[in-house]
């Protein structure tokens, strides 16, 4: 039975998709996606740079940390470079489950499950804020071995998780059934460096029924990185982690996200 998609209410997922110049998104998103932009004209910029870290930190994670396994929670609709395709095309064997609430994205899952036959790619559809319905689910059981390492990915998602709906909790789940020499990477809106933009941004997300909270760089890392080991260069806005040779870099002002990965001992 495919799921029931509401588009009548906007998501998350379909805005992001908005930002990137994709298809699958309906007037409500684009509603919100617009006023959004109204605050913060540089969002789209932000929305591709955040992107482009996602590619870095899979070849990263792939590379030069030797991850084979990815949990990717708050996945998003299907775009270029998603982290199976990084990552099987540098070790084909690699394993990814992906992770979203938004039943648009299940009605993709097709084409997130083009996995390369050495590997394994599935998706189910939870949400970050039930972190035990993601380990305990069958696929991601039998997709994953959790005896071995894992990339845990949140990419622009805990900030769709205010203090009210109690992240700390989901952190401390999803982290602990991580073996050790596990990975986080993690990516998430700032109001350091524009607070009357972000700030607009977030108002408007939470008028639509949203929820969004940014937070500072040291509250980021408090809930994501605590306990963990930063790999260099740390915590940094996306554009400035690890950029490819030459690339041009937007200014942190336009770019409103930090990033890190950090290993668990």
């Amino acid at each position: 039975m495919e799921p029931r998609i509401d588009t009548e209410k906007p998501h998350t997922a379909r805005i992001y998709d908005y930002y990137l110049g994709g298809k699958d998104n309906f007037p409500a998103d684009r509603r919100t996606a617009e006023r959004a932009m109204e605050s913060w004209p540089a969002v789209r910029t932000a929305v591709r740079e955040n992107r482009a870290f996602l590619g870095r930190a899979v070849r990263f994670l792939v590379a030069e940390a030797g991850i084979r396994q990815f949990l990717d929670i708050g996945t998003g609709l299907p775009s270029a470079n998603n982290v199976h395709e990084v990552a099987q095309g540098l070790v084909p064997s690699c394993r990814v489950v992906y992770v979203d609430n938004d039943p648009i994205v299940l009605a993709h899952a097709r084409a997130l499950l083009t996995s390369a036959p050495e590997g394994r790619t599935a998706y189910i559809q939870a949400d970050l804020r039930e972190p035990e319905k993601i380990l305990s689910d069958p696929v991601t059981r039998a997709t994953l071995d959790f005896s071995q390492p894992i990339a845990l990915m949140l990419v622009a998602v805990l900030h769709f998780v205010p203090d009210s709906d109690g992240p700390r909790p989901v952190m401390d789940t999803l982290l602990g059934a991580l073996p050790s020499g596990s990975y986080l990477a993690a990516s998430h809106v700032t109001p350091e460096h524009d607070p009357v933009g972000v700030g607009g941004l977030a108002r408007t997300y939470q008028a639509s029924g949203l929820p969004a909270q940014a937070r500072a760089a040291s509250d980021f890392a408090e809930l994501a990185f605590r306990g963990l080991d930063l790999v260099d260069p740390g915590l940094v806005p996306v554009s400035e982690w690890r950029p490819d040779a030459g690339s041009a870099r937007p200014p942190a002002s336009e770019v409103n996200l930090y990033a890190a990965i950090a290993r668990k001992p």
